[in-house]
């Protein structure tokens, strides 16, 4: 390997995300020379050290005119691409500008936002939540394009996996739970929408920026009703929303504000919040985990208290 063309790959980035798979350990021992590559090949320069998340590296570089930007490497999956697809349909309205991307690694070039900043610096939750709201309803008014996953199968799988899955909850009163969820999602299949959502919208997916005062970030797109985009924006900053001392009052506060400012049918929002709980739900049952996250319960059981 030439090692005048790689790029420095942290130890703790390459020990915790090639641990997960021997295709994840595979990509990253090409890392260092891919980034190196694509450094070359987009005439860029490093402008400062290397950040990670739980599956991507980020690198601040600057483009040949000096414009700062941002080098995201991320193994090649259905939802690296499927991202791609919903930043050049959002075309930068309310979210990171894509300015460059390679298919066949799957790396993005983005613009630079603050990373040091995000939503989740703004103390008030009420003016937090109106930002994010305002933000996903122009997210969601983008119609989706082809080629994206459908909320339709996610909500038919979630179905299907739900009878075998909820009985390993140890708390019957869980179990019932998530199967009234189950029962709403049932209830909503048949019209499951075709807005383009970004499915992880909450405070620290959204970064103040020079562009507009904030934009979103890392989404994960996919084609559905926009009520299923409610959860991680009711999920947002949990231990602020416990010390409130009334969870209730809070998660409905929250619900009914971004309702309103989506334009939402609130049964319907609630119907696939229910949803998302679910979802939620079976993916912890996957990794083995017995009981529901309290956040979860607190959720579902606001939501359907209000509808009783």
């Amino acid at each position: 390997m030439d090692t005048s063309t790689c790029i420095d790959v942290p130890n703790a980035f390459a020990a915790s995300y090639g641990a997960s798979s021997s295709s994840a350990r595979a990509w990253v021992v090409e890392l260092p020379h891919l980034g190196g590559n694509l450094l070359r090949r987009w005439k860029l320069r490093l402008g400062g050290p290397a950040a990670y998340g739980m599956a991507s590296l980020v690198l601040p570089v600057l483009r040949a005119d000096g414009t700062p930007a941002v080098l995201k490497l991320q193994q090649l999956r259905e939802e690296t691409a499927g991202a791609v697809t919903g930043l050049r349909a959002w075309k930068g309205n309310g979210v990171v500008r894509l300015l460059d991307y390679d298919e066949e690694s799957g790396t993005q070039l983005l613009e630079q936002l603050d990373a040091t900043r995000t939503l989740s610096s703004v103390a008030d939750d009420h003016t937090a939540m109106q930002i994010l709201a305002e933000l996903m309803a122009r997210l969601t008014s983008v119609p989706a394009p082809m080629g994206l996953r459908q909320l339709a199968d996610i909500a038919a799988a979630m179905l299907d996996q739900a009878p075998q899955a909820l009985p390993t909850l140890c708390d019957p009163a869980e179990q019932r739970l998530m199967r009234t969820c189950a029962s709403a999602v049932a209830e909503l299949i048949g019209e499951s929408g075709d807005r383009l959502l970004h499915w992880d919208l909450h405070y620290d997916n959204v970064l103040a920026a020079e562009r507009e005062p904030w934009l979103a970030i890392d989404p994960e797109p996919l084609a559905g009703d926009p009520g299923f985009d409610l959860w991680p924006a009711l999920d947002s900053r949990w231990d602020a929303v416990v010390a409130t001392g009334d969870v209730t009052r809070t998660v409905l506060r929250r619900f009914d504000q971004l309702t309103e400012i989506l334009g939402l049918d609130r049964q319907r929002g609630a119907g696939w919040t229910l949803g998302r709980v679910l979802q939620n739900a079976l993916w912890d049952i996957e990794d083995g985990k017995p009981r529901l996250e309290s956040a979860q319960v607190a959720v579902a059981t606001a939501l359907l208290g209000r509808s009783e």
